[in-house]
């Protein structure tokens, strides 16, 4: 009774996390888990500094942008000044790295060492693993041999790895060798504050509208969705609405021209909350289909909010997908090609009732096991087991 007594008075006390490094303070994965812990009533310190600016940035860095004195100008600018807040940061029970953090684990292995506190880092993605999928390793290869061999010594050292799928895990271990118990999951999810159900009345359109969303790559199969909406050009009913920005948006803008899919709408990014109401107003929404490795192992952000606003949404399948959805029960799962994705389209339109149980359920779903209150219960279960 004693010993369950005081388990239950430390399970209660304040747990106390440092946010620690380099990472991107405005990415979504990085505000979710923040905000995650903070709702499972972990104080959250952050010691950050801002290094990396987008994807893009990291890409034109491998590609060649690391020789520009520039660059190591900002490198040594960012880290001089994470080392001088790291002296502020006081008493914290576990340090927590934000993604990207391939380079940061060195510096807050040395801090956490100094202060006998274990090392958590959120891998998220790997850098390298990007770096090959959009087409680096050709170009510069000695750049991406680095970041491998960078990103190989790094997971050796925090106490505790967290990723979002098993998928995912099973890859690092294949290509690292690490072992997967020093592994943690804590789903991708989304921050249902903003992302939830609202009605829409007076500006839902009279067709039947089907919405993607998201960065214009590869990972995300652009060239399927375009390939459903010219198989369903005939039906006057039917009007797709593409929103987002990307590498790739260019060259698809001018395929859906060639084609002449007037029914294809494309919009640049819009504020969050614009981005609430959109996939309010469309009848169903599109998650990935792209069929390079991150696509396969992950479940895309786009995928978690569409099912927080109470949509139903299609998506290829995957091992990640079905590891945690069943078709026609929170998803609907279709196969990663054109004729696929448009069979599923009029499958969901001719079956309102499917349609409309699918949404109920994803939300549903959404709800129990990847809100901010589900996902800090479990990231904070993870972070304890360390104490």
């Amino acid at each position: 009774m004693v010993l369950k007594f005081i388990k239950s008075v430390e399970s209660n006390l304040a747990m106390k996390v440092c946010y620690f490094g380099t990472y991107r303070s405005e990415y979504n994965r990085n505000k979710i888990m923040i905000a995650a812990l903070k709702n499972a009533g972990v104080e959250v310190i952050t010691c950050q500094v801002n290094l990396w600016h987008s994807i893009e940035d990291r890409e034109n860095v491998t590609t060649g942008g690391w020789r520009s004195p520039k660059f190591w100008w900002r490198v040594i600018k960012a880290y001089t000044k994470l080392i001088i807040k790291s002296f502020s940061i006081g008493k914290f029970d576990v340090m927590v790295l934000g993604y990207p953090g391939q380079f940061d684990v060195f510096l807050a292995r040395v801090i956490c060492s100094l202060k006998s506190k274990p090392l958590v880092w959120d891998v998220f993605m790997s850098v390298y693993l990007v770096a090959m999928e959009r087409g680096l390793e050709g170009s510069r290869h000695s750049a991406v041999r680095f970041l491998k061999r960078i990103e190989k010594k790094a997971l050796k050292s925090p106490d505790l790895l967290i990723q979002d799928t098993s998928q995912y895990v099973e890859w690092f271990q294949q290509t690292y060798g690490v072992e997967p118990d020093r592994f943690r999951l804590v789903p991708t999810g989304a921050d249902d504050s903003i992302f939830k159900p609202i009605t829409q009345t007076e500006l839902t359109s009279a067709r039947f509208r089907v919405l993607y969303y998201g960065t214009f790559i590869a990972n995300h199969g652009l060239d399927h969705i375009l390939d459903a909406a010219k198989i369903l050009s005939s039906r006057d009913e039917l009007e797709f609405l593409f929103i987002g920005e990307g590498p790739e948006k260019a060259r698809i803008v001018r395929k859906a021209e060639s084609e002449n899919l007037e029914e294809v709408t494309f919009l640049g990014w819009t504020s969050q909350n614009e981005l609430v109401e959109q996939i309010s107003r469309a009848d169903l929404c599109l998650g990935a289909f792209g069929s390079t490795p991150q696509s396969m192992m992950t479940v895309q952000n786009k995928i978690y909010e569409c099912m927080a606003c109470g949509k139903a949404v299609i998506t290829g399948t995957s091992p990640a997908i079905r590891a945690q959805f069943t078709d026609e029960v929170e998803l609907k799962i279709c196969e990663r090609n054109g004729v696929s994705i448009a069979g599923a389209i009029l499958s969901l339109k001719g079956n309102p009732e499917l349609l409309e149980k699918i949404g109920h359920n994803a939300r549903q779903s959404f709800v129990d096991h990847y809100s901010i209150a589900a996902l800090g219960k479990t990231f904070r279960e993870h972070l304890e087991s360390l104490l």
